[in-house]
């Protein structure tokens, strides 16, 4: 998402169908002349909470703890980079003209997918390394992954990004306009030119601008927040998945039922958002197709592993 050089450094944030209004949120804090950024900050939160719950799981689980805290100090480091390398890639036409902001991800541009894929391949490799089961880590390992896009997600919520279309819903959010990215205040031939073939995402673009709020002289957007959608998606998801883990039938089958359960939900925010990285050259938001592609993936990998646990232990008997 592109940001004004005018971003605000605090504004309301309302919820006006809920009666909630946040007043004056920042969007980060000055540290001896240092601005830090409070996405930057909550990210790091999500990944001490998401190494805490995994090792909690492991000790849950009867595993030993040591091999937790080794691996969460690869896998941290390589999603981080794999997150902004799929931003980057998905993205690239915000930063041709300016490539040394690739590394500026300070005020957002994770792509979670990103840092779903570093995490498996990391688990691989360090697997095999390790000579440890790969699906006994991986569903261990996962639980602390839902733990931290939990929230990694209301960094989202401080950089005013991440939300949907125009909703006057229960959960309606209002956002100051010029607070959000440049698509709201741009031309419409610029935004014709940078959604061409892209009717769907122009349109919602449309549709917000065309039905912004005056309050108290303060012109707001009015969209669904989709970044609060999935956070507590994922809280419900994590809550399944820790009750399911000792009812689980082979090692692999928690990761597996996390990638549906998590697809599945992404598939629908997905549809809301406004803020899409599309498949170049395509109308296809890549994320959402990539989800339904893992739904599917999962789904099936659950079927097909389960009917073979159940022939291998039928020819037992």
């Amino acid at each position: 998402m592109v940001k004004s050089m005018e971003m605000l450094l605090s504004t309301n944030i309302r919820f006006p169908n809920l009666g909630f209004e946040f007043e004056s949120v920042p969007t980060g804090i000055t540290v001896f002349g240092f601005e830090i950024a409070f996405y930057g900050i909550i990210i790091g939160l999500g990944m001490l909470a998401g190494w805490l719950i995994a090792e909690w799981m492991a000790k849950r689980t009867g595993q030993s703890t040591e091999i937790y805290l080794d691996f969460a100090l690869y896998a941290i480091i390589i999603s981080v980079i794999c997150a902004r390398l799929y931003y980057v890639v998905f993205a690239f036409d915000e930063f041709k003209d300016n490539p040394i902001q690739i590394f500026n991800i300070r005020s957002g541009g994770l792509a979670i997918y990103g840092g779903v894929i570093g995490a498996i391949v990391t688990a691989f490799i360090y697997t095999r390394i390790k000579k440890y089961p790969f699906g006994l880590l991986a569903d261990t390992g996962c639980i602390g992954l839902v733990l931290g896009q939990i929230f990694g997600r209301w960094g989202n919520f401080f950089n005013r990004e991440a939300f949907g279309k125009y909703t006057d819903g229960l959960f309606a959010m209002q956002l100051d306009k010029r607070d959000v990215s440049y698509d709201f205040r741009a031309p419409i031939e610029w935004l014709q030119e940078r959604f061409a073939g892209k009717t769907a995402a122009y349109d919602r673009i449309i549709e917000i601008r065309d039905k912004t709020v005056m309050v108290d002289g303060i012109e707001y957007i009015q969209v669904h927040p989709t970044f609060l959608y999935e956070s507590l998606w994922n809280l419900c998801l994590l809550v399944f998945l820790i009750l399911y883990t000792k009812h689980k039938k082979f090692d692999g089958e928690v990761i597996l039922l996390y990638l549906a359960g998590y697809g599945l939900g992404r598939v629908w925010m997905e549809g809301l958002r406004t803020d899409q990285l599309f498949l170049w050259g395509t109308p296809f938001a890549v994320s959402q197709l990539f989800s339904a592609l893992i739904v599917i993936f999962a789904v099936f990998m659950i079927i097909f592993m389960r009917r073979k646990n159940y022939g291998e232990k039928s020819k037992t008997r």
